[in-house]
């Protein structure tokens, strides 16, 4: 099986993440909380969507992806935004202050 890892550097890069990442829930069937309702067959058959995502032990699939900005605010925006439950805190990695 292969996997690809998503890094998303800078506002941009966040925010095209952020939108790539709701087109990837939204093709593969998978709920803003990660959760993949059980009459979903999108992608299961295949398993394709385990290419961008790893399942945890409850069931919930995560993003292989990472957020980095300096200025927290493009990022604070994914941590409270509609996907926000589908990261793991220690995805979303933001500084201070503006470079």
């Amino acid at each position: 099986m292969r996997e690809c890892i998503s890094v998303h550097v800078g506002q941009a890069g966040v925010q095209m993440g952020n939108s790539c990442w709701e087109l990837y829930c939204l093709e593969h069937g998978i709920q803003p909380d990660g959760q993949m309702p059980d009459d979903k067959t999108i992608g299961v058959a295949d398993g394709s969507f385990n290419t961008f995502f790893s399942e945890t032990g409850s069931g919930k699939h995560v993003p292989r992806t990472v957020f980095i900005d300096l200025e927290p605010t493009v990022v604070d925006e994914v941590r409270t935004g509609t996907y926000r439950q589908l990261y793991h805190p220690e995805q979303l990695i933001s500084g201070k202050e503006d470079a």
